[in-house]
C-alpha cells in the first residue's frame, strides 16, 4: 500500500449513506410534522384528503399514467411486491429475475411459497445481470429494477416488448425518483417511501397499469388470499383502496413526512432533476474509482451500475490475500472506523454481498457530502493493515 494519506479536516453535513432507511431530504426537521392527522381516524375526511394527496402528487411527481391506478399499501415495498405475485400470477408461465438478495426473495414466494409448476428462474452473481435475451414475456415476468443489495440495474427498458401476453411486475423500490421508469412497459410497479424520497419505512406503493387491473377482474387465484392483500370484490377491482382508503391502519405522521418529501421532489424540479442529482452523485462516485487503486465498482458493466445503491469491491492484493472471514472483518472495521469519524454511518456491504461498500446515492444525498466522503474512504483504507494487526 502506498503511503497513508492524512486524516481529512471536513466532515460530510450529513454522513447518512445507508440504502434503507435513507437520508432525510436536504433541510428536513421534525417540524415539517406539525400538521399532521394525528389523533384522528385515517378514515376520517381530513384523514382521507391526507392519503388522497399521497396518491395523486406521488402520480404527479413521478409521471405514472392516468389509466394507471396507485394505492398505499401495508408493510413497504416487500408488501406491495407479495400483494402483486398473490393476486396476478398462477394464471401464465412465471421467469422469475434475481441477481442480488432481495429478488431472490421472490424466487422463493413463486417456486417455495405459490409453488408455482411452470416457473423459470434467471440468476446472477452479485455485479452481473442475468442474460434478459432469455425471457419469454410470453410468461408473467417479476423482476427488480434496481438491485439494492447489488448495487445492479437494468441500464433501460428496451429489452420489453410492448407486444408482451404476460405481465411484468417490477420492484423499483430503489429506482423510482432517481431512475426514468417506461411505463408502457411496466404493468406492476412497487416501492417504498423510504428508499430514494428519505420517508419512513412501513408504507409501500403498490401502481397497477390497466392490464394489470384486468388480470385481477378476469382471474382468481386458486390460493387464499389474507386480508391484508386482497383487492377484487365480486369480480371488480375494490376502488376504495385506489382513492385512500387503506386495508390497514397507516400511521398519519409518515403519510405527512410523505408530503413533505413530495413537496420537495416538486421544488427541486420533479423526477429530471431527481435523476440529475443521483447520477451526480454516481459520476463523482466513479470519478474517484477512476483514479483509486484499492477499490473498484463491484457492477463491471457501466450501463448496469446503480446511481442509488453504489456497491464497491475492494480491490487491493493485501485485501484480497485476506481468508473470507478477514475480508469479512477488515470490511466491517472499514464501515466502523468510518462511523467512528462520523464520517459515514451504514456503508457496509449488505451481509450476503461481497465485503465492501455500499454509499447510497439517491436524490436526498447531497454531492457536497459524497465529495467530502470520499477522503475518509481512503484515509480509514490506509489504516486497514494496522488496525487488523492490533487486533489479531
Amino acid at each position: 500500500m502506498s503511503e497513508a494519506p492524512a486524516k481529512p479536516a471536513t466532515l460530510p453535513r450529513n454522513p447518512n449513506f445507508s440504502s434503507g432507511p435513507c437520508a432525510k431530504r436536504p433541510g428536513w426537521s421534525v417540524e415539517v410534522l406539525k400538521n399532521a392527522c394525528v389523533g384522528r381516524s385515517h378514515r376520517s375526511k381530513d384523514g382521507k384528503a391526507k392519503l388522497q394527496e399521497v396518491i395523486d402528487r406521488s402520480r404527479k411527481v413521478l409521471g405514472v399514467p392516468e389509466n394507471y391506478r396507485v394505492a398505499i399499501v401495508a408493510a413497504s415495498d416487500t408488501g406491495a411486491v407479495e400483494m402483486a405475485l398473490w393476486n396476478l400470477l398462477g394464471l401464465r408461465p412465471v421467469d422469475v429475475l434475481a441477481w442480488e438478495a432481495f429478488s431472490q426473495d421472490w424466487v422463493t414466494d413463486v417456486v417455495k411459497q405459490l409453488k408455482i409448476k411452470d416457473a423459470r428462474t434467471f440468476t446472477a452473481e452479485y455485479g452481473k445481470l442475468p442474460d434478459l435475451k432469455q425471457i419469454d414475456f410470453d410468461h408473467d415476468v417479476v423482476f427488480a429494477w434496481n438491485g439494492t443489495t447489488s448495487g445492479v440495474r437494468v441500464p433501460n427498458g428496451d429489452f420489453i416488448p410492448a407486444d408482451r401476453q404476460g405481465l411484468t411486475i417490477c420492484d423499483a423500490t430503489s429506482a423510482v425518483f432517481a431512475m426514468d421508469m417506461p411505463w408502457d412497459k411496466l404493468d406492476v410497479v412497487t416501492y417504498s417511501w423510504q428508499k430514494v424520497m428519505g420517508g419512513e419505512a412501513q408504507h409501500g406503493m403498490l401502481i397497477l397499469g390497466p392490464r394489470a387491473v384486468e388480470r385481477l377482474e378476469s382471474y382468481t387465484p386458486s390460493w387464499p388470499l389474507p386480508k391484508i392483500f386482497r383487492m377484487v370484490k365480486g369480480g371488480k377491482l375494490e376502488e376504495g383502496i385506489f382513492k385512500g382508503e387503506t386495508i390497514n391502519t397507516p400511521s398519519m405522521l409518515c403519510v405527512e413526512d410523505a408530503l413533505d418529501g413530495l413537496n420537495w421532489a416538486e421544488q427541486a424540479g420533479g423526477v429530471p432533476a431527481l435523476v440529475a442529482r443521483s447520477e451526480a452523485n454516481l459520476q463523482m462516485i466513479a470519478d474517484w474509482v477512476a483514479r483509486t487503486s484499492w477499490v473498484e465498482f463491484l457492477a463491471d458493466d457501466a450501463a448496469a451500475r446503480s446511481c442509488t445503491s453504489i456497491c464497491l469491491k475492494i480491490v487491493d492484493p493485501w485485501f484480497l490475500g485476506l481468508d473470507d472471514a478477514g475480508k469479512a472483518d477488515a470490511a466491517k472495521r472499514l464501515s466502523g472506523m468510518l462511523e467512528k469519524a462520523g464520517a459515514a454511518y451504514d456503508i457496509g456491504a449488505y451481509r450476503t454481498a461481497p465485503p465492501g461498500i455500499r454509499i447510497w446515492g439517491g436524490a436526498t444525498i447531497e454531492k457536497a457530502d459524497i465529495e467530502a466522503l470520499l477522503p475518509w474512504l481512503d484515509w480509514a483504507y490506509a489504516q486497514l493493515p494496522d488496525a487488523l494487526a492490533k487486533a489479531a
